[in-house]
């Protein structure tokens, strides 16, 4: 156990985020997400929830504020514009963090195609739909 680090975030998750870069993504998946065919690299938290994952890793992670849509979930399929449980989870994450950053949606093979970029993908048991996110990582200030 470390002091100030929320235990869920495990070796690997910890040595994932610490080794990318400015610009690199994670993909936080849900229990449905193709994590196996996806990832380059892949860690597996089944036990954790989406609410929880995000929690620990908005925690540790800077989000990018020097491009647009730092924060990508996935549009409902035959409905662009529905709002599901999970991207307001989502957005009640991110209104808990510095910088005012906001959900935009992709549509489903546009996420699937961004997130196989991803350098880490922490597969999640979460089982809300459309719990899936994108974030990519900012700096931090001197």
């Amino acid at each position: 156990m470390l002091i100030g680090i929320d235990p869920i975030l495990g070796p690997d998750i910890l040595h994932g985020l610490r080794a990318m870069g400015h610009g690199d993504e994670l993909v936080i998946a849900d229990g449905s997400f193709p994590a196996e065919t996806v990832a380059r690299r892949l860690v597996r938290m089944e036990a954790a929830d989406l609410k929880s994952m995000l929690r620990a890793v908005l925690s540790v992670l800077p989000i990018d504020d020097s491009e647009p849509d730092p924060v990508l979930g996935m549009e409902v399929i035959g409905n662009p514009t529905e709002v599901m449980p999970a991207h307001t989870l989502i957005r009640d994450a991110l209104g808990r963090v510095a910088g005012g950053h906001r959900l935009t949606l992709l549509e489903r093979f546009a996420f699937y195609d961004r997130a196989k970029q991803a350098s880490l993908v922490i597969a999640t048991g979460e089982r809300l739909f459309y719990g899936n996110v994108i974030i990519r990582k900012g700096t931090v200030a001197a």
